[in-house]
């Protein structure tokens, strides 16, 4: 079994080695950051206990439509996740948690671990905005539109606004 200085040791080293910026806040106590694409960036803790390693990332805010939705997407993540979990807190905001046993800590292993965080946070991301919060996103994009502001970072979400080749206006299916 390992110690926790000899663990804590590891992940400073793992995360060195890795060049992932990091703050130490405290002994055996990381806050990561890790740099996405559609998730700008996913904030993390790695802290090292007696006996495990934690990992907790936040994600996203508590949604704010659609929730069955919402949580029935990270339910069936949770199943194809490697050593984290979707969570979420009493606020209802959504976050990725992990604990290792202190045995497991390794480079390779803060490596995996960390590499899950990211790819799941930045990967699930605009799907998460998609369920969670499509009344907004369509309510930001008018406001910009009536405003003359930049749609850049609202692209991923255009699909939400254009209407679908179903249904047209004038169209057979509307209701007149």
């Amino acid at each position: 079994m390992s110690s926790p200085e000899a663990s804590a040791a590891t992940v400073q080293a793992a995360l060195e080695a890795a060049e992932v910026p990091y703050d130490r806040r405290g002994e055996g106590v990381f806050f990561v950051t890790l740099p996405g694409t559609k998730k700008l960036q996913t904030n993390a803790w790695l802290v090292v206990r007696e006996h495990s390693l934690a990992v907790e990332a936040f994600v996203c805010r508590r949604p704010d439509e659609a929730h069955e939705d919402v949580y029935r997407f990270l339910l069936r993540r949770n199943a194809k996740l490697y050593g984290v979990a979707y969570t979420i807190d009493a606020s209802g905001d959504i976050y990725l948690v992990g604990r290792f046993g202190l045995g497991t800590v390794s480079a390779e292993e803060v490596d995996k671990i960390l590499g899950q965080v990211l790819e799941t946070s930045d990967g699930d991301f605009n799907a998460l905005l998609e369920l969670g919060f499509a009344t907004s996103i369509r309510r930001e994009w008018d406001w910009r539109v009536s405003r003359g502001e930049p749609l850049a970072n609202l692209q991923a979400f255009k699909h939400l606004i254009e209407p679908s080749a179903d249904h047209t206006p004038g169209s057979l299916t509307d209701d007149h």
